[in-house]
């Protein structure tokens, strides 16, 4: 490449948290920013509470990424963008997947040599390595992919009581081998991973952030009965039936 970029990673404010594949984290230890009291104030408890801008940055060597709309802030180098979407029966079927999972109808897709820098944001970034395998990802949590990865749409087994606990019917998945980012609430080192052989897991809200494909997901009576589920004051739950991972918020709900 015949570029380079100075005062990003040889910054003494800027430390990288994580790297896989072309992807990194970069995380911003102060923000310098700030020109009023008020920001200093607010920046001064924010780094205290351990509340730090992160920042995709992602290399491309003759290759290709996925990427959520208009969450790119500059690239440097040599590479094309397009839409992701081939011809009218592409752009029907991104709509439906769109509406369906609560995500854009548009994932720009980025092909060539050179260094994209997504919009820095105070969520955490989660790198995670696809390998041949199929997971399900909660709404709004997607940011970036390799394209070898397929990101499709799946449904919820029980269409009915997914629409009574106010759950979506559809989810984003993602197939195949290749690193996958996800911009969520919690960091990864705080989420509980819970291994199902053969068994069942229920859940109380949306602390679930991603699980495997293999595992059937419904939305039920925490009871047998109206009055046993009245009974635990827990109404309806989360059902994740089956053998795969699922990923759980331990604190506070996904919403």
């Amino acid at each position: 490449m015949a570029f380079t970029i100075n005062n990003l990673t040889d910054n003494s404010n800027t430390v990288i948290r994580e790297q896989l594949g072309g992807f990194t984290v970069l995380e911003y230890i102060k923000d310098l920013s700030c020109t009023s009291v008020a920001e200093a104030t607010a920046q001064y408890y924010m780094s205290h509470s351990n509340m730090r801008r992160k920042q995709l940055m992602i290399e491309l060597n003759n290759s290709e990424i996925m990427m959520k709309a208009g969450a790119m802030q500059y690239t440097v180098g040599r590479m094309e963008m397009t839409t992701g979407i081939q011809g009218v029966g592409g752009l029907v079927s991104g709509i439906f997947k769109s509406a369906a999972s609560g995500t854009g109808v548009v994932k720009p897709q980025y092909r060539g040599t050179g260094k994209i820098l997504l919009e820095p944001t105070y969520n955490y970034i989660w790198l995670i390595d696809v390998d041949h395998d199929e997971v399900v990802i909660e709404d709004g949590l997607f940011l970036a992919c390799d394209t070898s990865l397929k990101i499709g749409v799946t449904a919820r087994s029980n269409f009915s009581s997914a629409a009574l606990g106010g759950e979506g019917l559809f989810n984003m998945t993602a197939k195949g081998k290749g690193v996958l980012a996800l911009e969520a609430p919690v960091p990864a080192e705080e989420t509980v991973v819970v291994q199902l052989e053969n068994d069942e897991l229920k859940v109380d809200g949306n602390f679930a952030m991603m699980w495997s494909n293999t595992l059937q997901f419904t939305v039920e009576k925490s009871g047998k009965t109206r009055l046993g589920s009245a009974a635990s004051g827990e109404g309806l739950v989360n059902v994740y039936r089956g053998t795969g991972t699922v990923w759980l918020s331990p604190l506070s709900p996904y919403s």
